[in-house]
């Protein structure tokens, strides 16, 4: 179930199979202009920048992005009929590509607040659900998450740290834990590490190195 995904560093990851899918891209060491869907959980520069987002439109890429995003968006498509607004705990169908959305936030710090409705998603491609959090924490409207590949954040500080993000991974259904948002600007490779040592009952496979 990962042998057609990239996780390129932070929460940066793309997914590729009848159609090519990329999630909050962020320091991409080349242009693609292959997406055919954009995903961005929120607004801030590392999981909406502008810079890699030129680098993945082509004609018909289409954006999917909370609301603080919008003019954003639509600024680089330059067609609004390009860009989907999403708000946690929602499902979708766009245009054949079934996706649901979670909420995140964090539970005491300002980074992240429930009321910016920013969001996770379950995304729905070939048969497999993959869950990719956001910048969250721990929060109990993610305990009912069944995927089959999650992607969790472990890098602490702006997100959960690497036990809050085992608790969870243990809490919800998955088949592979992938950990994420380490390494770049918060986190290290220990702390995914940590992450793994902890997990029980899933496979957890660390994808950046």
């Amino acid at each position: 179930m990962l042998e057609n995904v990239e996780v390129f560093c932070h929460n940066s990851i793309k997914i590729c199979g009848s159609k090519v899918i990329y999630i909050d891209p962020f320091k991409l060491e080349k242009d693609f202009h292959d997406a055919d869907y954009i995903f961005s959980t929120h607004t801030h520069y590392d999981h909406f920048s502008e810079e890699d987002i030129e680098k993945l439109l082509k004609k018909d890429t289409i954006i999917i992005t909370p609301d603080s995003s919008r003019e954003l968006a639509c600024d680089l498509t330059r067609d609004r009929e390009r860009v989907v607004i999403v708000e946690p705990d929602k499902e979708y169908d766009v245009k054949g590509v079934k996706f649901a959305t979670t909420y995140a936030y964090n539970k005491e710090t300002l980074y992240h607040t429930k009321k910016e409705n920013w969001v996770g998603y379950i995304i729905e491609l070939d048969g497999v659900k993959y869950y990719i959090a956001g910048d969250t924490d721990n929060i109990k409207e993610l305990h009912n998450v069944e995927c089959d590949v999650a992607f969790i954040p472990v890098g602490g500080k702006y997100t959960m740290g690497y036990e809050e993000a085992a608790d969870l991974a243990n809490t919800i259904k998955a088949k592979i834990v992938v950990p994420t948002h380490y390494g770049s600007i918060v986190g290290t490779k220990e702390d995914a590490e940590k992450f793994a040592n902890l997990v029980r009952d899933k496979e957890v496979k660390i994808l950046i190195k």
